[in-house]
């Protein structure tokens, strides 16, 4: 056993486990999911980071008269594409963590 009480093949696990979780965090950043609402008159792109990637709005979503109707079908854009790609990540992390769910790790 290694000083500290972490035998040696421990670190070499570990070191390899954070190697593939830098992998896996760099394949989401490429990673894309595409979420709509509104009978498709928006659509949000997203990648696994859960940054937006863009916005694609249907020009008969667009009625001056009702902003809240847009700004409604936006929300929920975004929040199902949030929710996709929250579940694309965790589906990536439980490859490494044989499932187990590891705080910090998502």
């Amino acid at each position: 056993m290694r000083p500290g009480g972490i035998p040696g093949g421990s670190v070499k696990q570990l070191q390899q486990m954070q190697q593939r979780l830098m992998k896996i965090q760099e394949e989401l950043a490429h990673e894309t999911i595409q979420a709509t609402a509104g009978g498709g008159a928006v659509t949000i792109v997203m990648n696994g980071h859960q940054q937006v990637k863009s916005v694609k709005i249907e020009p008969e979503a667009v009625d001056a008269n009702d902003v809240t109707m847009l700004e409604d079908i936006l929300v929920a854009a975004i929040n199902e594409a949030v929710e996709k790609s929250q579940q694309l990540a965790s589906k990536r992390m439980s490859a490494l963590t044989g499932g187990l769910r590891i705080p910090g790790l998502m």
